[in-house]
């Protein structure tokens, strides 16, 4: 097998691509023969070392994969040799095999290619998790979407519409907005060029947004929590923007709002029953073509740190997919 193998975690630029041997599965275990893998924000931290997770070295990084079964190890019993999966174990994705942990894979339907299994688990479970379980989101209310043309946001606009809310999708080009209405996004803003509290105010009749979804945190946190509805929810889903925003605690108080933290790894691990059900859920939707993964485009796996790039350029929409 081959693998980018990183063994200093100073940046993409340390990452090497090596031969390495191929891994027999252990208890619990199964040999994934990898077809895609999707590049996330966190994969650029973590060959940073600026990531929460911090692997013990050498890794692999790559944390979200979709491929074959190629081996099984004991006492796996639900995944078989030949099967497809989805899989989303923090590391091991940017290879052409990994082990991964059979409790972390996600049976793939026929008909679910393994391009968009890559780019699914990541992106809709958070995206799910906090519209629905986190904020309990009704159908009718407003959503907020920051950061809409992005993985996180895009699954976030599909995630709302089929709750039957109303969204407003905030990106930083007309192009990432256009892209946002095709989704289903009811209205959109350019950031970049207008005022969000002014526009929020505007679209909402005054009243605000009743949720706002923020993977990207920075300069945007403010504005747009002091334009957040009355019991309105203000998700706190990452910082792709950079910056940890502080916000005035005086803000939720005046508001009656709620700051609600978004964490679906560990709610993954603390409830994997409730977050089995939510899956299959998905899957549901995505069988039904309420959701499917927006793909900025594909590259060879061997082109891993041109799509590092092409991440950190701000410029992709939806998400990047390395394909073996």
């Amino acid at each position: 097998m081959h693998a980018w193998l990183c063994e200093n975690p100073t940046g993409v630029d340390a990452l090497n691509w090596k031969e390495l041997p191929t891994p027999t599965p252990g208890p619990g275990q199964v040999l994934v023969k990898i077809e895609a893998a999707s590049l996330n924000f966190p994969d650029l931290l973590i060959v940073q070392n600026k990531y929460q997770m911090k692997p013990e070295l050498p890794f692999v990084p790559g944390s979200e994969y979709a491929g074959t079964v190629q081996a099984t190890g004991e006492g796996v019993t639900h995944l078989k040799v030949g099967q497809s999966v989805a899989c989303l174990s923090g590391t091991g994705g940017f290879g052409t095999h990994t082990l991964a942990p059979a409790k972390l894979c996600m049976p793939l339907p026929a008909g679910f290619p393994a391009t968009d299994g890559a780019a699914f688990i990541m992106t809709y479970a958070t995206s799910h998790h906090a519209l629905v379980d986190r904020a309990a989101l009704k159908a009718g209310e407003t959503v907020l979407v920051l950061g809409a043309a992005g993985g996180v946001g895009t699954a976030a606009i599909q995630v709302a519409k089929a709750m039957g809310a109303k969204v407003i999708a905030a990106a930083s080009t007309d192009e990432k907005c256009a892209l946002c209405m095709t989704l289903g996004a009811d209205a959109t803003i350019n950031y970049t060029r207008e005022n969000l509290r002014e526009a929020l105010k505007s679209l909402t009749d005054g009243k605000g947004p009743n949720v706002v979804y923020d993977p990207v945190g920075g300069d945007l946190a403010e504005p747009a929590f002091r334009s957040i509805a009355w019991r309105g929810r203000y998700l706190v889903v990452g910082f792709a923007g950079g910056p940890i925003p502080s916000l005035p605690l005086n803000l939720p108080l005046l508001k009656g709002a709620s700051l609600v933290g978004v964490f679906w790894g560990d709610f993954a691990k603390r409830e994997p029953q409730a977050n089995a059900a939510m899956m299959g859920e998905l899957a549901q939707w995505y069988g039904q073509g309420k959701i499917k993964p927006v793909l900025d485009r594909t590259l060879p796996m061997s082109e891993l740190k041109a799509a590092y790039a092409l991440m950190g350029s701000r410029s992709v929409k939806g998400k990047l997919v390395m394909v073996n």
